[in-house]
């Protein structure tokens, strides 16, 4: 067991405003486990997926991914919340990625004086970022491009952490894929017993996709832990909003292979249910207290 630094993630209501503050830090919590991972990622920051085709280090990075990361704007926010935590899920506890980012230090107060407002302007804030890995889901990414296995093992693990609520809540993520299969053991499944659902997708892919299917017996017990983005968020009206581009598929039981027994895990599912009879081990599987 690995003792693991948990970043809550993102915030993730659909249709945020640009302007508002949907990039926010969230206390650092250490758990003892595999990989539990506190989750709330911003579904708006899902569809900033231009960033990773290039091995993350400043002399390779693409020119634009990197004026998309150093942008104060809010633009800039969300490409530094996305890629901050696909870091996360790709490199592991080794690894990490630094760069620095600037804005105008210049304040909106009126002042009398066009010249002090001049030499305010002119003041820059520089900021410091380092993200830093926790689960080694695609450790390469660092020196290469992003593979496909590792784009569809990241993508999955971004999907997972997804929170419709706003609210971080710890999830054990299990996989047939490694790293998870191997380190996901009997007393975090006996913590984590109930199977919410599983998630899969590329969201490099020429027609980026997110898939999710939740355990049907566990419905309601998925929602009373605020976390709706693979059973669908009930509205008043009794209809189900989705979690933005993550598309529910149904309960996996008709669309994953059954339960692995000893890792509580769907093996494989369909890669696109309803349009291709192709299978995917690349599924990542979430459980709760």
């Amino acid at each position: 067991m690995a003792l693991l630094t948990l970043v809550p993630v993102l915030g993730c209501t659909t249709g945020v405003d640009e302007g508002s503050d949907d990039v926010v830090e969230a206390e650092v919590a250490l758990v003892q486990g595999n990989m539990l991972a506190a989750n709330s990622l911003a579904l708006n920051s899902l569809a900033l997926n231009g960033l990773a085709l290039n091995g993350l280090a400043l002399n390779t990075l693409d020119p634009a991914a990197l004026a998309s990361l150093r942008d104060p704007g809010s633009d800039g926010a969300l490409a530094r919340a996305f890629l901050k935590y696909a870091i996360g899920c790709a490199f592991d506890p080794s690894q990490s990625f630094s760069f620095a980012w600037t804005e105008s230090a210049g304040g909106d107060d009126d002042d009398d004086d066009d010249d002090d407002d001049d030499d305010d302007d002119d003041e820059v804030l520089v900021h410091e970022e380092t993200y830093h890995g926790q689960i080694g889901l695609a450790p390469g990414w660092a020196t290469g491009p992003l593979d496909e296995h590792g784009q569809r093992m990241v993508t999955a693990c971004l999907a997972a952490r997804v929170n419709y609520y706003e609210v971080p809540v710890t999830i054990s993520l299990r996989s047939a894929a490694e790293p998870l299969e191997s380190l996901t053991g009997s007393a975090e499944i006996a913590a984590f017993p109930h199977v919410e659902g599983a998630f899969w997708g590329n969201l490099w892919a020429p027609k980026p996709f997110v898939k999710a299917c939740f355990h049907g017996h566990n419905v309601a017990h998925s929602r009373a832990w605020k976390r709706e983005c693979a059973t669908g968020h009930r509205r008043k009206d009794g209809s189900i909003e989705q979690c933005g581009i993550i598309d529910i598929v149904g309960p996996c039981s008709m669309v994953c292979q059954k339960l692995k027994g000893t890792g509580q895990y769907y093996p494989s599912c369909f890669e696109r249910p309803g349009k291709s009879v192709m299978t995917t081990q690349l599924v990542i599987t979430t459980a709760l207290p």
